[in-house]
């Protein structure tokens, strides 16, 4: 009996689709929550928690020294029966734990989640200003108001007039030659 070659390339396929079957899948679906972290605040979602007596349940947030639930930042799930969330803000980088117990005393999941550090700040220009350099124009971008652009002119005047004394007397200092 002879195996034909189209059966020994099927083979390889249905062994690899049958070990992706059996395998469980990741963390979040399998446990029934989803973490996410935005900056320094870490957030979870989950919709296997039912109401009971108006609360849905509790979330914790382990450090990694702590062992169990109760040793964590504890935060109450709200939500409507579509999904419950809950959310820890500051949280200082690191790795963490989220674990996400039911009103009705089941875990909804346990996931594993690592905070990154806040990024330095960056130095940034300062803005130029909105017209542009006033090379040239000498206080042009500031009033000074009445009294000073009168004493301005009176001294403009006061220049010309001594600029037009001084020339004329030397003019008349000098002897004509015919």
């Amino acid at each position: 009996m002879s195996i034909s070659k189209p059966l020994l390339r099927l083979g390889p396929t249905v062994a690899a689709a049958a070990a992706l079957a059996l395998m469980p899948a990741g963390p979040a679906a399998a446990d029934g929550i989803s973490v996410s972290t935005t900056g320094n605040t870490v957030s979870v979602s989950t919709t296997a928690c039912t109401q009971v007596n108006g609360h849905w349940g509790t979330a914790s947030l382990l450090s990694g020294g702590q062992a169990n639930f109760s040793q964590g930042r504890q935060v109450a799930l709200s939500g409507t029966s579509s999904g419950q969330s809950a959310a820890w803000s500051n949280v200082s980088a690191g790795t963490y734990t989220v674990i996400v117990v039911c009103s009705n005393g089941s875990t909804a999941g346990t996931q594993s989640v690592v905070v990154s550090p806040a990024p330095s700040p960056s130095v940034s220009p300062t803005a130029s200003p909105s017209r542009g350099v006033m090379g040239g124009v000498g206080g042009g971008s500031k009033d000074y108001g009445t009294v000073t652009a009168v004493a301005g002119g009176a001294l403009v005047g006061a220049g010309v007039l001594g600029t037009v004394l001084y020339v004329r007397r030397r003019n008349t200092a000098r002897p004509t030659h015919l």
